[in-house]
């Protein structure tokens, strides 16, 4: 099983280009702390290169910079070729299938007052190629401690749940 989930900072802003064909590309470098610090104390991260390709690569770019908290989710993949010189080079490169915002509202609001969803507080929503970014549903707030759920009209206990319509293929899970 080949499968890759980071979390880390954008060390530079994401640069897209596009293929001979058209297809967009997007290549950016994540900042991804490892677990323990150095002999003297201090934090040590490794660097790490990703491709995102079409949409997940559009959106990467348009909601992410420098310092930009992100997790991503993909595959490793080693690629080689031979320079201009005739030397063989090697690249290990993580390629990303979805992309999440991971950090604060302030975070994502990177691109200024858009009117994109860079401005909205989506903690945790993710991006993959060809989700639908539409209105999240509301969902109303916690109950003040100690007081009763309220269920409606009846009670808990007396609700039929036998006669609510639907199959098991409507299930979500």
């Amino acid at each position: 099983m080949n499968k890759v989930i980071l979390m880390g900072r954008l060390t530079r802003d994401p640069e897209m280009r596009q293929t001979p064909t058209g297809v967009n590309v997007a290549r950016f470098t994540i900042a991804v702390n490892r677990r323990y610090t150095s002999r003297d104390g201090q934090q040590t991260a490794d660097f790490l290169n990703c491709v995102a390709w079409r949409q997940t690569g559009e959106f990467i770019c348009r909601y992410f910079r420098k310092g930009s908290m992100i997790a991503v989710e993909g595959t490793l993949q080693s690629r080689s070729w031979d320079d201009k010189d005739g030397k063989r080079q090697y690249a290990t490169e993580v390629v990303v299938d979805n992309a999440e915002f991971t950090g604060s509202k302030a975070e994502s609001n990177t691109r200024g007052n858009d009117g994109g969803y860079g401005n909205q507080n989506y903690g945790g929503q993710s991006y993959g190629g060809g989700h639908d970014y539409g209105q999240q549903p509301a969902f109303n707030s916690a109950p003040q401690a100690g007081a009763e759920p309220n269920f409606g009209d009846g009670d808990f206990d007396e609700m039929d749940f036998a006669n609510i319509d639907g199959s098991e293929d409507d299930l979500p899970f």
